[in-house]
């Protein structure tokens, strides 16, 4: 089916290029709940050794890999530090609460980082009557402020915090190659000290689903089971795991392209009048939008563009959030500025 429109709303609308269709087509398949799928297990080696972990698993989402995480890491009434905005604190229906029996402790970061200092205040004192602090978790990039890039002296930093206090260290990484090919800095040097550290394959790499999640030779014995459990054990997986294999070898330098045109989507929409935009934040593929100034609400904006071939969804009611990715060209992030700039000029603009 043709696309009839500019797909700004996330980058999980991507959709398989026909050489990485190809690649889905011809792959080597096998039981993967018995090992013996050759894809699934090459894409899982090639993620562990991208970690510098021992070992890794294919599961059909990044959501399972940040909750099989905090069950196997998390006992009842635990708690999971993370910064406020996190994806497993406000966007997985909690069910870190509900699988982990463990509770959230949010941190409020500046754009979603948080530092070694917030993180061992946020550590409870040893008590019968307290949660017990178990797990710092990290989001790279941090999705709903913007994509911002974690540093990596911070990140080092907490987690040098928390083996000090004997917790553990969970990277939720939907968009960590993203973060590499911002930074510069290594997948390795990231996951360095991390129990659990997992890559979405569904967002800026292209593929159609799954993520991976890597880590020790035990932890991934135990993660193998709660993916039992919860239903995430698959059979033929390497059609799936094929479409990862290939992105890892033709995706994650393109990535690039996603980040320049996030800039000058920024950098477009800095001048409109009533839209309040940050080029100088846009780290990596995603732009924030605040529309408080323009005199319409961020659904009545999503509408309206929706109308004139621009996909993209509020996330609060004053704000936008864009991504762009391998579907999304140059072209199409130029016209989609001028789209926002002829409704911001005229029947959206404040009174």
């Amino acid at each position: 089916m043709a696309k009839n429109h500019i797909e700004l709303q996330s980058d999980t609308q991507t959709r398989p290029t026909p050489a990485m269709r190809e690649a889905m087509a011809s792959a080597e398949v096998g039981d993967e709940q018995g090992f013996n799928d050759p894809t699934v297990n090459a894409l899982t080696e090639r993620v562990a050794e991208l970690f510098g972990k021992e070992r890794a698993v294919f599961l059909p989402s990044g959501t399972m890999c940040n909750q099989i995480s905090a069950a196997v890491h998390c006992g009842p009434g635990d708690e999971i530090i993370a910064e406020r905005s996190a994806h497993i604190i406000g966007v997985e229906a909690g069910g870190a609460s509900v699988l982990a029996r463990a509770a959230p402790h949010p941190i409020d970061g500046e754009r979603g980082v948080f530092t070694a200092e917030q993180a061992e205040a946020a550590i409870r004192f040893p008590s019968r009557y307290a949660p017990r602090s178990r797990v710092i978790s990290i989001e790279q990039t941090a999705n709903l402020v913007g994509g911002t890039v974690w540093p990596l002296d911070t990140v080092r930093q907490i987690v040098g915090v928390a083996q000090d206090h004997g917790l553990k260290m969970h990277m939720d990484g939907a968009r960590v190659l993203n973060a590499v090919v911002a930074s510069g800095v290594s997948a390795k040097d990231y996951a360095q000290g991390f129990d659990s550290v997992w890559v979405d394959l569904s967002k800026g790499l292209g593929c159609p689903v799954g993520a991976v999640l890597a880590g020790s030779s035990d932890f991934i014995d135990q993660a193998w089971r709660w993916k039992q459990r919860v239903g995430g054990s698959m059979r033929q997986a390497g059609i799936i795991a094929a479409a990862g294999v290939y992105a890892l070898d033709h995706h994650v330098e393109r990535l690039a392209e996603d980040h320049a045109n996030a800039k000058l989507l920024a950098t477009c929409l800095a001048s409109v009048p009533g839209l309040g935009v940050e080029p100088a934040h846009v780290d990596t593929n995603i732009v924030i939008i605040d529309v408080s100034a323009s005199g319409s609400d961020a659904p009545t904006w999503s509408q309206r563009l929706g109308e004139e071939g621009v996909r993209l969804s509020p996330i609060g009611l004053n704000t936008l959030r864009a991504l762009t990715h391998l579907d999304v060209t140059r072209k199409e992030v130029e016209q989609a500025a001028e789209i926002f700039k002829r409704l911001g000029e005229g029947e959206l603009a404040a009174a």
